[in-house]
């Protein structure tokens, strides 16, 4: 299913990351066409539209209604994304303490001595 007969495949989820950039980068929501525009590339009408419904139904972009189409926006920035995929990962594990205890133990120092921060951080908000 390649665009435009090129030989090279993108790997998986490239093209999603780089409509995500797109829409992080712009200070207002933009329809497929933009995207498309901005992405430069010769892609099918459908495939951007494709890529930002499926983005939307997982609720990882917003949309407005544009004219007859919608326009599209990051729901999150892209910190808020990954915390959000840890934050379901860590909700479909039973043994969350374990995923927990394996996720410390692999970070680096400085990783660790950051997270020890920012627990000591939200505990004293409370």
């Amino acid at each position: 299913m390649a665009e435009d007969g090129g030989d090279a495949r993108r790997p998986h989820g490239e093209l999603v990351a780089d409509v995500l950039a797109v829409l992080w980068a712009a200070e207002q929501p933009l329809t497929p066409q933009q995207i498309n525009a901005a992405l430069g590339r010769d892609l099918a009408r459908t495939t951007v539209t494709t890529i930002l419904t499926r983005l939307y139904e997982k609720g990882t972009v917003v949309r407005t209604r544009e004219g007859r189409g919608f326009a599209y926006a990051a729901a999150d920035d892209a910190a808020g994304l990954a915390a959000g995929r840890m934050r379901r990962e860590l909700e479909r594990e039973p043994q969350r303490d374990l995923v927990l205890k394996r996720f410390v133990s692999s970070l680096s120092g400085d990783d660790e001595e950051a997270l020890r921060r920012l627990l000591l951080e939200s505990g004293e908000g409370e």
